[in-house]
C-alpha cells in the first residue's frame, strides 16, 4: 500500500502530469506543476500569492509577462546538463508558450514582504556542484538555492545520480526552526533514466520521523512520481543498478530566514568523514558523453 504522501505520476488533469498545490499536500507554503506542452502549446497562468521558477525538463519555451519576455532555451532531458530558468514573482500574469515538458516550482512569497523582479538564469550560469563521493557521489544544479538565487521564500534545485548510488544520504531534516535548522516543506519529483538496453528504470526514496514526530514512507519511484517531505529525516533516494535517477526538489519554509540548514540523522553522519578518502564516481559530472560508459548487464546465469 503506497503512503499518501506518495502522488504516482498521470495523477494530474491534462495538460499536468503533477500538480500540487499547498492545500494538496497539507502544509503552507510550496508548489510544485508540470505541465506537458506536446509538440507546441500555450498556457497563460497568474501566480497570485506565490512566486515561481519555471525550467525545462525536456522542451523549451518562451515565458512572457508584461514588458518581459525570457527564452527557456531547448533541453533534451533532464540527463543533458542544467537548464534555463526564469522567475516570476506574485501577483502576476504570464503566458506560457513551448513544447514539452515544463516545471513549475512554486512557493507563497509572504516572508519578506519584498517584490523582485522577474529574471531569466541562463543553463551556462547555474552553479554545478559535484557532491559526497563513491557510491553516495551525486550531482546538484542549484538554480534556485537561497545562496545562488534571490528570492522570497522558494528554494529549488536538480539533482542526479548515477545508477546504483544512493543520494539524499546521509539521510537528514529540516522542519524546526533552530540556529542549525530551518523548516522546510520539500517536493521530490523523479525522473529515472532508461537502461543501455532501454529498460524502464526504477529507484527508491525514504522518509522517516522522529519519536515525538513519527512518520515512514518507503516508496518505489518511477518517472513522474512525486514523494512530499513534510517532516522527518529523508534519505537514501536510490537509483537502481543502470538506471540514472533525477529528483527536482522544491522547499519553503515558516522561518524568518530563506535558507537550507539541515541535520543530519545522528546515526548516519560519520558517513560525511568516509568520503574524504573516496573519489567522486567518476561517470559525473552529467551528461554523458556521446558513447554511454555504463557497463551492460551480463548475461544471466
Amino acid at each position: 500500500m503506497h503512503s499518501k504522501l506518495y502522488i504516482p505520476a498521470g495523477s494530474a488533469p491534462a495538460p499536468y502530469t503533477v500538480a500540487i498545490t499547498p492545500e494538496d499536500a497539507g502544509w503552507a507554503e510550496s508548489s510544485l506543476h508540470v505541465v506537458d506542452l506536446g509538440e507546441h502549446s500555450e498556457l497563460s497562468l497568474h501566480t497570485a500569492d506565490t512566486e515561481v521558477m519555471i525550467l525545462p525538463l525536456a522542451g523549451a519555451g518562451n515565458v512572457t509577462c508584461g514588458d518581459d519576455s525570457f527564452t527557456l532555451s531547448p533541453r533534451g532531458s533532464v540527463f543533458d546538463g542544467p537548464a534555463d530558468m526564469v522567475y516570476v514573482g506574485v501577483d502576476q500574469t504570464y503566458t506560457l508558450v513551448g513544447r514539452g515538458r515544463i516545471a513549475i516550482c512554486g512557493a507563497r512569497a509572504t516572508r519578506s514582504g519584498r517584490r523582485f523582479p522577474n529574471r531569466r538564469v541562463a543553463a551556462a550560469d547555474v552553479a554545478v556542484e559535484l557532491r559526497g563521493a563513491g557510491n553516495c557521489s551525486r550531482q546538484v544544479h542549484n538554480f534556485g538555492t537561497a545562496t545562488a538565487f534571490e528570492a522570497d521564500s522558494l528554494i529549488a534545485c536538480e539533482v542526479l545520480t548515477p545508477g546504483g548510488n544512493w543520494s539524499s544520504y546521509p539521510a537528514h531534516k529540516h522542519d524546526e526552526n533552530t540556529d542549525v535548522e530551518t523548516q522546510l516543506e520539500e517536493i521530490y519529483y523523479f525522473e529515472i533514466d532508461d537502461s543501455p538496453a532501454g529498460t524502464t528504470g526504477f529507484g527508491y526514496h525514504r522518509v522517516y520521523g522522529t519519536p515525538e514526530r513519527p512518520i515512514e514512507v518507503l516508496e518505489e519511484v518511477r518517472s513522474g512520481d512525486v514523494v512530499l517531505v513534510p517532516h522527518g529525516y529523508h534519505g537514501p533516494s536510490i537509483a537502481a543498478p543502470g538506471h540514472h535517477m533525477y529528483y527536482l526538489n522544491v522547499m519553503a519554509g515558516s522561518g524568518p530566514t530563506r535558507a537550507w540548514m539541515i541535520c543530519d540523522d545522528p546515526a548516519h553522519t560519520w558517513l560525511r568523514a568516509s568520503w574524504e578518502h573516496q573519489q567522486v564516481d567518476p561517470r559525473l559530472p552529467f551528461p554523458q558523453p556521446a558513447s554511454d560508459t555504463r557497463s551492460p548487464a551480463p548475461p544471466a546465469g
